[in-house]
């Protein structure tokens, strides 16, 4: 499947761009030493103007490169971290409930049903407020509105999984339900669910930029969203100070989404063969 993923160009695109982000979040310390809020210039330096300042600086006099490469870190750690526990959730619940059927199974999906019903920002928006803003909050927060999909998927598998010859086989063999569920089945039902993950991943990296952006993200950490809503009071006389880095923020996303796109489309032809 590896093989077949890293065929199509855009996988190569979007894998070499996050694989780009990646080395940079991991790097940050080393390619912008020290801290990415102090002040080390003159206020709104333009880009391309310094050596020492390739990027410029805000409003404060603080360097724009360093704030970009460690707000990657946080972009990263956000988007990977919220889709892992999104898909963990989403794949105990819905594995549950798809291999126990009957009332249970009806019981938890009007759980998922529930929480599809509110927006997944509106949620994480409320949540953040409720237990204040830190970076595991965040991350909590948008797992809360993301493992419904998951959920659904892996039921949806199971359910067709379940009543399959080898599950028979296994009840014959004396092997636990807990136990065929873990070792047969949830293997079996996790590739459609790793298909949604980049969507995850994106919808995190937005929802961590869009609650920096309102003031609810980590105040200790730097984040892109949170330098866009520094600069939108410089839009006419600097407006580099939210495009660099929304355009860092859009480039992530473009990167998840062309690799999801292959492991999508790679997905859907094996099992149209």
């Amino acid at each position: 499947m590896l093989r077949e993923v890293l065929r199509r160009p855009e996988a190569w695109i979007g894998g070499g761009l996050l694989l780009a982000l990646i080395l940079v979040a991991a790097c940050a310390s080393l390619l912008a030493p020290g801290d990415p809020l102090a002040i080390v210039g003159r206020p709104l330096i333009r880009p391309f103007v310094s050596a020492e300042l390739p990027l410029g600086t805000d409003r404060l006099g603080r360097d724009l490169l360093a704030g970009l490469i460690h707000g990657a870190r946080a972009s990263v750690a956000v988007g990977l971290a919220a889709a892992g526990v999104a898909i963990l959730l989403g794949m105990t619940v819905g594995s549950a409930a798809g291999f126990a059927g009957g009332r249970i199974d009806e019981a938890v999906m009007r759980v998922v049903e529930a929480f599809q019903i509110v927006p997944g920002f509106l949620l994480a928006l409320a949540f953040v407020s409720a237990l204040g803003p830190s970076l595991w909050t965040v991350v909590l927060a948008i797992a809360l509105g993301a493992w419904t999909g998951p959920a659904r998927l892996a039921r949806s598998r199971v359910l067709s999984l379940r009543e399959a010859d080898f599950v028979a086989a296994a009840r014959v063999m004396g092997m636990r339900s807990s136990e065929i569920a873990l070792r047969l089945v949830m293997p079996l039902a996790l590739p459609p669910v790793l298909a949604v993950s980049a969507t995850i991943v994106a919808g995190a990296v937005l929802t961590e930029a869009a609650l920096s952006f309102l003031g609810l993200g980590d105040p200790n950490a730097v984040t892109w969203g949170r330098m866009i809503a520094e600069g939108r009071n410089q839009l006419r006389s600097a407006a580099y100070l939210s495009m660099i880095p929304g355009a860092a923020l859009a480039l992530t996303v473009v990167a998840v989404y062309l690799l999801g796109e292959a492991v999508t489309e790679v997905l859907a032809k094996r099992r149209r063969a």
